[in-house]
């Protein structure tokens, strides 16, 4: 038996879960792998599975096959997360090998990546849709032979010229888009926790938004804080 936090008005209270009880998650980050992307806007996907992995206490990343991952067992839940090390264009080939290894179903699994028709600021949590242009998602959705799974995507704007598409996604934010995105992070790891925990329908009413997050604003998520340990 282990430690499990359940969902309650403003708070998680604890009771005990058996073996048999815990389910699977396995997170996906979309990005380039290297120091020299790590900050690009394309990167979104992997920065905030870090950024999860921080807030859930998770052990250090490890190379693995197609992927930089780590794995921790909260709320009767077993969080697998990965970074591939594919590069974007071939980020399903990380997705269905670690599928397959964890005997995962296309539902249990979440595609998080970087969406140029949203703004800065904005997030869309859906159980399903096509790529919309998004190299990465694209090849997930060929790899799995379904678009029906998952998906969080990042706003990150369309503040570029014509036929500069590439430079624009490969290039860092700006000084006032990197503070925007930052106070954009404790919205989406609450909202990647809220998914595993409620599921795709609960976690999009609450945590999708259309307009960007301005800068100074704030998100209580001392809620979603997991036990010191377990």
């Amino acid at each position: 038996m282990c430690a499990e936090w359940v969902i309650a008005p403003g708070h998680f209270a604890p009771r005990s879960v058996s073996a048999s009880e815990v389910k699977k998650r396995a997170l996906f980050g979309l990005g380039n792998p290297g120091p020299q992307y790590r900050l690009t806007r394309h990167n979104v996907g992997y920065r905030s599975i870090e950024a999860l992995a921080a807030k859930l206490g998770a052990p250090p990343f490890r190379p693995e096959r197609y992927a930089l991952t780590t794995a921790i067992s909260w709320h009767g839940i077993a969080w697998h997360l990965f970074l591939p090390t594919t590069y974007m264009n071939r980020s399903g080939d990380a997705v269905t090998y670690w599928k397959s290894r964890l005997g995962l179903s296309p539902e249990e699994l979440l595609i998080v990546a970087d969406e140029i028709q949203l703004p800065l600021g904005a997030l869309r949590l859906s159980e399903k849709g096509s790529a919309g242009g998004h190299n990465g998602l694209a090849h997930v959705i060929q790899a799995l032979g379904t678009e029906r799974f998952p998906r969080l995507r990042i706003g990150i704007g369309k503040n570029f010229p014509r036929g500069k598409q590439v430079e624009y996604v490969l290039s860092p934010f700006s000084e006032e888009e990197e503070k925007t995105f930052q106070a954009l992070l404790p919205h989406i790891v609450a909202c990647l926790i809220a998914w595993g925990i409620e599921g795709t329908a609960r976690a999009a009413s609450r945590y999708n938004r259309r307009s960007p997050l301005l800068p100074n604003a704030s998100s209580d998520t001392s809620a979603l804080s997991p036990p010191a340990a377990e």
